[in-house]
């Protein structure tokens, strides 16, 4: 068969290959969505995070970036405000920098227990804050990401039974306010430093200890520069995974569902890995070599609780606001 081609039909395939061609390539490419976190790749939240980027990889290219890699500690937050990251594990502490109220979450012995963390943010008044923080920080809030509950681990062989007896030392703290207070809250002596530091700084003694769950001591291996693990159980440790707001609102009211659901699957599996490894990890550690035992944990409360209504933080809480944490059940 022959074929013929004039010259408007020629015109016309060359008009349409132009068209298609003009299409540059990330347009026809999924959305890219990074998540960042100051975890270990080794961390369970790390595998909640594949379990996102698995759910999701039919709708979105998902990287990740652990150990502050992408973004150091402490400045995911702006960075998500700046539309230059899409999703960010951020600590209520790095809220509280901009939002004081919201220190009251990071208090010392505010919460009991992983069932308390997450129903406070279903409460009423977990709405209220949740509301607070995405209305003023122009954010997205996901979801609280618990993982254990911090105690304090050292290199010295101190024994510690009252916060009296943890005068003079250098308690490894996360940069910023709300951290310190924590420090000071336990009778420490707080050092400012980034997690990805602090192994090196037990080592050498830079520092004499640090305060994380006992996943995170299993994850990055503490254990392996300390000699006593203190179970102060100070703090019910959780960070809120954070949305930009631009890129939320562009996935639409079906992919916004779809991610959503994601997120509340993985959040829900990592809290039931977190505390069966707490479960396991004591025994595990006194294997090890370490001294594990607790102190007088009363003492401890009472007088973080101390430090902290005479701190400059508690004149931001709302009122009566940690009787109705307290009452959530």
């Amino acid at each position: 068969m022959d074929w013929k081609i004039d010259r408007r039909s020629l015109l016309k395939s060359g008009a349409a290959l132009a068209a298609a061609g003009a299409v540059p390539a990330w347009a026809q490419a999924k959305p890219v969505i990074r998540m960042t976190a100051v975890f270990s790749d080794k961390d369970i939240r790390a595998d909640m995070y594949r379990m996102i980027q698995k759910d999701m990889e039919s709708d979105f290219t998902i990287e990740t970036h652990f150990m502050g890699t992408l973004f150091k500690q402490g400045t995911e937050l702006v960075a998500l405000q700046r539309d230059n990251l899409e999703v960010g594990n951020i600590a209520p502490q790095d809220i509280s920098k901009q939002i004081p109220s919201w220190s009251v979450l990071t208090a010392a012995y505010g919460f009991r227990d992983a069932h308390h963390v997450l129903a406070f943010f279903k409460s009423d008044v977990g709405a209220q804050m949740i509301k607070q923080a995405e209305d003023q920080l122009k954010i997205k809030v996901l979801g609280p990401t618990f993982f254990g509950t911090r105690q304090v681990g050292l290199k010295p062989k101190k024994k510690i039974q009252t916060p009296a007896d943890m005068t003079g030392i250098k308690l490894r703290m996360p940069a910023g306010d709300a951290w310190q207070l924590l420090g000071r809250s336990l009778g420490a002596n707080p050092t400012p430093l980034a997690f990805a530091e602090t192994y090196l700084a037990l080592q050498t003694g830079a520092v004499d200890g640090q305060d994380n769950p006992l996943p995170n001591v299993k994850a990055v291996k503490f254990y392996e520069v300390m000699s006593q693990i203190v179970l102060t159980s100070h703090l019910i440790a959780f960070d809120v995974l954070c949305m930009n707001r631009k890129t939320w609102d562009a996935m639409g009211a079906a992919k916004q569902a779809k991610f959503q659901a994601s997120v509340d699957k993985a959040l829900a599996w990592s809290v039931g890995e977190h505390v069966k490894k707490e479960g396991e990890l004591a025994d595990e550690f006194r294997k090890y070599g370490l001294d594990i035992y607790t102190p007088d944990v009363n003492a401890f409360r009472a007088y973080a609780n101390k430090v902290y209504l005479a701190s400059d933080e508690a004149k931001a809480w709302a009122p009566g606001i940690l009787d109705k944490i307290h009452a959530v059940k």
